[in-house]
Order: structure tokens, then C-alpha cells, then sequence
């Protein structure tokens, strides 16, 4: 009798250790990418070329649902681009968004530039600010960094705080069940 509890025990252990890699699976369809951009670039290469375009290469880095280097038309926004890219996560900071262009002799930019954008207006005020740059066309080798900072929410971190809980009480009334028993 004892075994049987001590098996389901042990049981309970390892689904509960396996069960998370389940839920973090992802769809391998939400990437539009060919064998070639594959091999030549990794994973996180996305391909949104327009045949009919110029298409360029540029780099999405930071607090986005999908970062990594991405091929689009000539003439695509930072907007455009943080779109393609899922949008910003719950804790991207809007009010800091960067274009970073670097020296480039072929493009006629003679030195590194940094673009700061602010979107946070969108989201928070009645009216958009004027006199900066909101969306600007993007260059190839531009570096679009959506920066971030993990934020302390209460409400998820006290689910997992009872979901251990619950367990571990589970586990002494099971394991005091056979003490006594």
C-alpha cells in the first residue's frame, strides 16, 4: 500500500516537472521564411520581401514579440517594422525607442547616428506630440532597440506562489496518510 502512494508520489513529481515544456511550445507556422534565408541567417531571420521592391536588412532587437533580422521592402517604418515584429511586449518601454544607423560610406551617412522616438503619447495622452520624428523610413542595416524592463506583477507571481502552496500541502497530507498508515 505504501509503494502505491510513494509511485503516485513520484508520479505526480515528474508530470508536474514535464508538464511546462508543453505549455512554452511554439507554432512553427507564425514565421514566413524559406530554406534559403534559413540557412543563411538562423532562426530569427523573417522574410516580409516584396518581390516587386528594393528590400532590405534590418535589426529588431529588445522588448518585441519577435526579434531577430528581418528582410522588408524598402521604404518600411519603425511602426511597420515593430508590427511584423509582433508588437512590444507588456514591458517594453515606448517613451524610448531607438534607431541606431551607423557610419555607412555607401548610404552617404557620415557618421553613427541615434534616432530616439517616443511612442508612449500613442498609448497615454489626448494628443500626439509634435516635433519629433515619429515614424521614420527605415535604411538597410538600421538596428530598431525596443528597450524594456521586467515588471513585478503581483497577480501572476501569487498563482504560482498558491499553485506551490497547494502542492506541497498535497504532498504532507499524502506523506503523512502514510506514516499513519
Amino acid at each position: 500500500m505504501v509503494k502505491r502512494y510513494v509511485g503516485n508520489f513520484l508520479v505526480l513529481v515528474a508530470l508536474s516537472a514535464i508538464f511546462p515544456v508543453f505549455v512554452n511550445a511554439q507554432d512553427s507556422n507564425d514565421v514566413r521564411i524559406g530554406v534559403e534565408e534559413l540557412r543563411k541567417s538562423g532562426a530569427n531571420y523573417y522574410n516580409y520581401a516584396d518581390l516587386d521592391k528594393v528590400n532590405i536588412e534590418v535589426n529588431l532587437w529588445g522588448y518585441v514579440k519577435s526579434p531577430g533580422k528581418y528582410l522588408i521592402p524598402q521604404g518600411t517604418t519603425a511602426i511597420d517594422l515593430i508590427t511584423l515584429g509582433g508588437g512590444p511586449t507588456i514591458d517594453a518601454m515606448l517613451n524610448d525607442i531607438r534607431i541606431v544607423r551607423l557610419k555607412n560610406d555607401t548610404l552617404n551617412i557620415s557618421k553613427d547616428q541615434i534616432i530616439n522616438i517616443d511612442y508612449n503619447d500613442f498609448l497615454w495622452e489626448d494628443k500626439i506630440k509634435s516635433g519629433m520624428k515619429k515614424n521614420p523610413v527605415l535604411m538597410p542595416g538600421d538596428i530598431i532597440l525596443v528597450p524594456g524592463e521586467p515588471r513585478y506583477f503581483f497577480r501572476e507571481n501569487l498563482s504560482i506562489i498558491l499553485s506551490v502552496g497547494s502542492f506541497l500541502l498535497t504532498a504532507t497530507v499524502l506523506v503523512i496518510n502514510i506514516v499513519n498508515k
